[in-house]
């Protein structure tokens, strides 16, 4: 099959415009992703093509239109609702997280909630600790939820389908350092991805990079460091937060017997922290070292730049965690 090049935002901007032309009940709100065309400029161009209707924007009130979507969910519509960040979502938590993911439990499989919610999320930026946070764990910590971190192109192109044909609840984290990247998508027909399945991104023997989102790149240029240095690094991007794919996960602990987990959450009660409890729980004799993590710095984000860098993971500290497993820390 044909390939072509095109960025993380254009692949976000395909997929939303193929939803709303294949259901006349898929729509799209938020703030500013009308005339504005998104703060990360996802939407620019879809309320010309599709009007006022079906690309709305919304006050500045992340409780009231997420609580909207809610209710045209249960009403029988698509909703895709934009939450401009992560950080601006905790506004929205009752909704996300007292309704939409408890609404079929409580109801006892009678009701179902079926909106896909979208976030950009992650530091890098230099828009300060207010804008830099990274809760993914937040929201993989509630049942009810299906929680998506499309780490690549491809990805960011088809998880949008597969969330909207789920009958409940999807959050997806679009980590804000991706939207200029570049990669391939399959031309012409799409044959969609799942949202079941972590994936291997690069095959090693020695030791499972396993990360998400925004730390794939670093974590891909971390494994090609080691590689010169002779340690063959094998990188899992976990894809899926909730539920987490304990069999893909597994099967590259057990082959390299040695993994570190890079999060850009802070340490403590971090993913990594859960992703790491089930290694425990499931290989524990499979390891010849004990696990490590590199996560972000236990302080709020900073905004001097030298200052944000030292604070979330980097490529020379997940190369030094690797390395120090191996026993060939410098």
């Amino acid at each position: 099959m044909a390939r072509r090049t095109i960025t993380y935002r254009e692949a976000l901007r395909e997929a939303l415009r193929e939803a709303l032309y294949a259901d006349p009940r898929v729509f799209l709100m938020g703030e500013d992703v009308g005339r504005y065309g998104g703060t990360y400029a996802v939407s620019r161009g879809l309320l010309d093509e599709f009007g006022p209707e079906r690309i709305r924007d919304t006050p500045l009130s992340e409780l009231g239109f997420v609580g909207a979507g809610v209710g045209a969910a249960l009403g029988g519509m698509r909703p895709i609702v934009e939450v401009m960040t992560v950080n601006f979502s905790l506004l929205a938590l009752d909704p996300i997280v007292n309704t939409a993911a408890m609404l079929h439990h409580m109801s006892g499989g009678q009701l179902s909630v079926p909106i896909v919610i979208r976030m950009a999320t992650g530091a890098g930026r230099q828009v300060a600790a207010q804008h830099s946070n990274s809760f993914e764990n937040w929201y993989a910590h509630v049942p009810g939820l299906t929680v998506l971190a499309p780490a690549t192109v491809e990805d960011a192109r088809g998880m949008l389908a597969a969330a909207l044909a789920d009958p409940d609840p999807v959050v997806i984290f679009e980590h804000a350092q991706l939207y200029n990247m570049e990669g391939e998508v399959p031309d012409g027909e799409w044959p969609g991805v799942d949202i079941r399945s972590a994936r291997v991104r690069r095959a090693g023997t020695d030791v499972s990079l396993i990360t998400h989102g925004g730390s794939l790149p670093k974590a891909l240029r971390a494994a090609e460091e080691l590689e010169q240095q002779g340690i063959s690094a094998e990188v899992i991007d976990l894809r899926v937060l909730r539920p987490l794919d304990d069999a893909t996960l597994m099967a590259s602990v057990r082959k390299c017997r040695r993994a570190v987990v890079i999060d850009e959450g802070w340490r403590s009660g971090s993913l990594a922290a859960e992703v790491m409890a089930r290694i425990m729980e499931q290989a524990f004799f499979d390891l010849d070292a004990p696990l490590a993590r590199v996560c972000s710095e236990e302080v709020p984000i900073p905004y001097a730049r030298h200052m944000e860098e030292a604070a979330l993971p980097q490529v020379p500290k997940i190369v030094a965690a690797a390395r120090a497993l191996l026993g060939s820390a410098p």
